[in-house]
């Protein structure tokens, strides 16, 4: 089947199982949405955090939130082993995993005072695995963006300290910050001075559209990669304490618009060019890699399920959910989105930026050439520049283009991480009874200074945030499945289906501690102590959450035989 063929059948299944299994197995069956449940976003309305949304508003921040560069590495990276097994994870572990977790971590966030999953799993399992959560979450979001701002600075500069094989795209820099202030002039006219949506959308996106034509000819240049790192982490710090009217609700929309429109181009060229598969269908034995099975879901992570979106959903997205209804088209159409990028990551890496098999396995001959994050990105630009060149766009201007939108991605996580990290460092000073960490400005210091340690701190002659990385894919798994083990505790208790989310949850859970026992044990031959100590705490404390999983299992069990003797007697 060529690459062609093989988009169409995953386009119409994106279609199918929006409609039929999001809507109505889902939303009707499962979870019963109902619009007379009123939201967090009316009932604990502030002006700062918590600010009802337009649906589509609100979509374009979720996708734009998750679809960070995880979604373009992880599957460029995955290809290594063939582009069927790939593109199969990215397509059904979304519609059948990844969609699910991220649409019922919103739906029970909403139903918990727009609380994260952290606290939510104080009520619904036991208070003892809210620190549990949260400290599992810190790591992974700190960790996934100072990794993300490392990679935006070498995106912007020439590599220094990291010492990062990328071609620097210093275009990127004049749009990006100017959509700062763009955003900005719109959420004021509109949340002060009552001005209609649409119009000022449009202005807006119109002035993106030429300031990221002017930054194409005239790049900024002049800093190191260092000076662009301290940039973004005050932006990420300016970002998470100003309110979300005022920048991340029109700046995330504004950039989901230029996300749709590279997405659309992308595609159309690639129709366009209609390639042929260049990678082999299946590569089991790559040299020096380790087993397809379980790593091909962790390499992927983001690009089918990702622990980070349920911190999303459950963190910005469900403060800002306008009613119940809206969540199928955010929770599980956003996962498709994100797996849509995924696939464009497998086409573009498989059949997009090489024109032989050996060029292709001269790229992909080992896998320590393979996981290098950098050299990864540049293919994921090459291969849809080649698509959007199709167009009749100059080469260098798609790849330029490419690099901005890519850019985008990252920038837009990255702010709602660092206010999610923010949001969790206040849960852990109420769990820890520190009331001075309920302050918006300290907590974001913190937040920021967290994510300063793994972009700036040296282990081994490499920042700590890529020297760590291979720790983020496997807990990042982790985090998802206890995200779904503490949705289907919610449902087991509300006597509802808990298949939908019972079997994805012993999958992800199965595959990643297996993934992470073996990583453990690569770590130690190694010698890499930091690793393998940083990767056994984590898995000790993802086994005592499910430890305490069955510990409440048990009670409710307990519960139900009482209340059925009871029920006999009388």
């Amino acid at each position: 089947m060529s690459p062609a063929v093989m988009a169409i059948v995953v386009l119409s299944l994106y279609l199918t199982f929006y409609h039929f299994y999001a809507k109505r197995v889902l939303g009707r069956k499962i979870f019963d949405l109902n619009d007379n449940n009123i939201t967090p976003a009316h009932t604990q309305h502030d002006g700062m955090d918590y600010v009802p949304a337009n649906k589509y508003i609100l979509f374009g921040h979720h996708f734009a939130s998750i679809a960070g560069l995880a979604p373009m590495l992880g599957p460029a990276i995955a290809v290594i082993w063939g582009w069927l097994p790939a593109l199969c994870w990215v397509v059904f572990g979304t519609l059948l995993i990844g969609a699910v977790h991220d649409f019922s971590a919103l739906i029970l966030s909403s139903r918990f005072k727009g609380q994260s999953v952290g606290t939510i799993a104080n009520e619904v399992i036991s208070p003892r695995t809210r620190l549990l959560f949260l400290l599992v979450i810190f790591f992974l979001v700190a960790l996934a963006m100072g990794v993300f701002v490392l990679v935006i600075s070498g995106l912007f500069a020439a590599p220094d300290v990291a010492n990062i094989p990328v071609t620097a795209h210093p275009e990127a820099v004049f749009p990006t910050y100017s959509l700062m202030l763009i955003a900005m002039v719109i959420g004021f006219f509109v949340y002060k001075k009552n001005m209609p949506v649409l119009p000022l959308i449009a202005l807006g996106f119109v002035a993106m559209l030429i300031t990221t034509w002017w930054g194409l000819d005239h790049p900024i240049t002049g800093f190191s990669a260092k000076d662009w790192t301290w940039s973004l982490l005050v932006y990420a710090f300016i970002a998470s304490v100003l309110p979300v009217w005022l920048l991340l609700q029109p700046r995330d929309f504004l950039n989901s618009l230029l996300l749709y429109l590279a997405l659309f181009m992308m595609l159309v060229g690639f129709f366009m060019l209609d390639p042929e598969w260049v990678a082999p269908a299946i590569n089991p034995n790559p040299e020096g890699a380790p087993p397809m099975l379980p790593f091909l879901f962790i390499v992927i992570a983001c690009g089918a399920v990702s622990g980070f979106h349920g911190i999303v959903a459950s963190g910005t997205t469900s403060k800002q959910l306008d009613k119940e209804s809206d969540a199928p088209l955010i929770g599980y159409g956003g996962m498709i989105g994100e797996s849509l990028l995924a696939l464009l990551a497998v086409l573009a890496t498989t059949a997009g930026a090489f024109t032989t098999r050996t060029e292709w396995e001269t790229f992909y001959g080992s896998w320590n050439q393979a996981v290098g994050l950098h050299q990864k990105l540049g293919v994921f630009i090459q291969g849809n520049a080649n698509f959007i060149h199709q167009l009749g766009v100059p080469l260098d201007y798609a790849a330029a283009f490419i690099s901005v939108v890519v850019v985008g991605f990252a920038m837009t996580s990255v702010d709602t991480g660092a206010r999610l990290l923010r949001f969790n460092i206040q849960e852990i000073g109420k769990t820890i009874n520190i009331k001075a960490l309920g302050n918006r400005y300290l907590s974001t210091f913190l937040a920021v200074s967290a994510m300063g340690f793994f972009a700036f701190f040296e282990m081994n002659g490499k920042p700590a945030g890529l020297f760590l990385w291979t720790l983020f894919g496997t807990t990042n798994q982790i985090l998802a499945g206890l995200t779904l083990l503490t949705v289907t505790i919610y449902l087991y208790r509300k006597k509802k289906p808990i298949l939908y989310t019972l079997l994805p949850m012993l999958l992800v859970l199965g595959t990643t501690i297996a993934g992470m026992i073996m990583g453990m044990m690569g770590a130690i031959n190694k010698e890499q102590w930091t690793v393998a100590a940083v990767g056994f705490v984590i898995f000790a404390l993802a086994v005592w959450v499910l430890i305490e999983a069955l510990l409440v299992v048990r009670k409710i069990n307990l519960e139900r035989v009482q209340e059925i003797l009871a029920t006999k007697e009388i």
